[in-house]
Parts: C-alpha cells; structure tokens; sequence
C-alpha cells in the first residue's frame, strides 16, 4: 500500500481533524485569540497529525513487507500464519485470528487428503501385489506346457504385468525418497534382467539385440533402475521397424559421469513432438494411431530419473531412429569401474 492509498483509506479521520481544527480555530478568534497564536495551533495540530499518520503508515509497511518476505521462504504459503507475528495495529488483530483459524481448518482437510490418498497407495499396492501372483503361476504353467501360441500369451501376460507393474510404480513415484536404495549396482545385470523380461517380445518381433561396453557399476536403486529400463525397451519393441529392427544398448564416457545409451531402429518421433514426451498423458499422433501408448511410461521415467539425480533425454528422427540416454552422475551417486 502506497503512502498516497493509505491517506485515502484515512480520509474521515482527516475531514473530522480539518472540522475540528476549523471549529477550535473558530471558537478562539471569537474569544479574542490572535491569529497568530491560533496559526501556531493550527500548525503544530496539522504537524502532530502528520508525524502520527506517518508513523502508523510506516509500522504497517514494515509489517507487510516482512509479509512478503516470509511468504516468499515458504515452500507451502498455507503455512504462513505459523510465522506471522501479531500486527502492531489493533484493527488487523481480528483477521489474524481469522487467518489462524482458517489455516488450522485447511492443514486439517490436507491431512484428511494425505490419510485417504495414503490408504489408496495401500490398496493399490496390496492389490497389484496379489494380482502378480495368478500372472506368475499362469506364466509357469504356460511355460511347462508350451503349445505354439505360447509365445504369444507369455508376451500379452508379460504385457498385463507391465501395466500392473507401472500402476505400483505410480502410486509409489511421490515417495521415491522413502521407497528405494541407493547401493553399488551392475549396470549389466540390471540390463540383461531387462532383456531376458521381454525376450518373448524380441523372439516374436524378429528384433536383433547389440549389447556392449555396459561393464559399469553405478550407484542407483535396482529396483527403479530396471522399471526405468524396461518403459524404453518395451518402447523400442512396440514401435519397432518392420524390417530388420534392431535395439543397441551400450555406455558412452561423458565429463563426469557415465551415459546409458538405448538405441532403436524404429519408426522414430516427430521433431515437434519431443519436447513434450515426457509430459504426463502424452501419446503423439503416432501413440494415437496405433492406439498403443497410454502416455505414463516415459513421464514416470522422468520423474524417478528427477527423484534419483539421474538425467534422462530423448533425440529421435521419423522413420530413422529413436535414441533415449539415462546419465549417471559421478560423485557421491555413482562410480564406474573398469574391468581390464
């Protein structure tokens, strides 16, 4: 508030004051005052008001402008009236009750919120958790009673565990911090793990698979790593090319820090669609059109790469050539060690 609005909002004060000060001078002229004293009354009157105005006006800047400065250090400006003081002016005490009982109410409806979206993670992880088990043991029979379409059903159940699988690592991608650890890891294991997962997918696809130079240990969660990987492979496979499709997966030297490469020979992404690949819900025309791709996969890759310290990028050209690399950062996250 500006000096100017703050003596708008007093004009009463000031129109009773300039009344007064009329009045009064009117009275002690008729009484036989001078003029000259009643001038000096009359100045150090307006004198008196003017220090007062000015004084209440600056107490309330300072007031606000430590508002603004508190409000801005705050990551969750709901808080704020946990750090307001008490207004030095005696009519913003009732709103600052008001403020405080507010914000309680509120704190208590986002509690409420965190309890029921805490029960749902439950649910869904205690759901998934017992769907894998009817999916693992039809994987098995499947397996020991192969018929030709066997190949064919492992990959579609393959294909039900990702989705059931991505599901979990959606409701868990809030809380990475609470749900991963951070160890020494096989950069190789981890891939070949992967590979072995959608090996169905390679075999029916007709999909030639390249793996070197990935003889590196990094410091990540397995767990997160492997669900990460295996969104970018089974991507390569769903838009594979149609001949002679082939996935390379290798580890190229970067200043400080190792790059995972994946690289396919598939139908490849618009240049006007890959800034937004890794937005939540986003599919392209060519998601759209295969009908597909349900546009979670690669925002969850970006959103633990984001949680772990991993960075994550995608260049891709139509009809050429897709290539997604995950950097791995060294210092205090990751460690490379090279086999002679």
């Amino acid at each position: 508030m500006s000096l100017k609005d703050y003596l708008r909002s007093k004009i009463g004060t000031i129109a009773l004051n300039s009344i007064a000060l009329i009045v009064l001078s009117v009275f002690l002229l008729s009484i036989g005052n001078e003029l000259k004293a009643i001038m000096i009354i009359g100045l150090w009157w307006i004198v008196i008001l003017s220090i007062y105005f000015f004084s209440a006006y600056r107490k309330r800047k300072v007031y606000f402008e430590l508002i603004k400065k508190s409000v801005s250090k705050i990551d969750k400006k709901y808080l704020i009236s946990e750090v307001l003081e008490l207004p030095p002016f005696i009519e913003a005490e009732p709103y600052y009750y008001l403020l405080k009982k507010s914000s309680k109410s509120m704190r208590e409806e986002i509690n409420k919120e965190k309890l029921r979206l805490k029960n749902y993670k439950e649910y869904i992880e205690q759901w998934v958790h017992e769907v894998k088990t009817p999916i693992s043991l039809i994987k098995l029979i499947e397996e020991n009673n192969r018929t030709t379409k066997s190949s064919a059903i492992l990959m579609q159940l393959e294909e039900i565990d990702r989705y059931i699988e991505q599901a979990l690592f959606y409701a868990r991608s809030e809380e990475v911090d609470k749900d991963y650890l951070i160890k020494e890891i096989s950069l190789q294991n981890c891939v070949n793990t992967v590979i072995t997962r959608n090996k169905q997918g390679f075999i029916l696809n007709n999909i030639d698979i390249e793996i070197y130079n990935i003889d590196s240990m990094v410091y990540c969660d397995s767990k997160w790593l492997e669900f990460i990987l295996n969104q970018i492979i089974v991507n390569a496979i769903k838009y594979r090319s149609n001949e002679g499709a082939i996935v390379k997966i290798y580890v190229s030297d970067v200043k400080n820090g190792i790059k995972l490469i994946i690289e396919d020979n598939g139908i490849g992404i618009p240049s006007d669609e890959l800034d937004r690949v890794f937005e939540k819900g986003f599919t392209g025309n060519v998601g759209r059109i295969n009908n597909k791709s349900t546009g979670i996969g690669l925002y969850l890759c970006k959103k633990l790469c984001d949680k772990l310290g991993l960075i994550i990028d995608i260049e891709s050209e139509i009809s050429s050539y897709t290539k997604v690399s995950i950097t791995f950062p060294i210092g205090s996250f990751i460690m490379k060690l090279t086999t002679h």
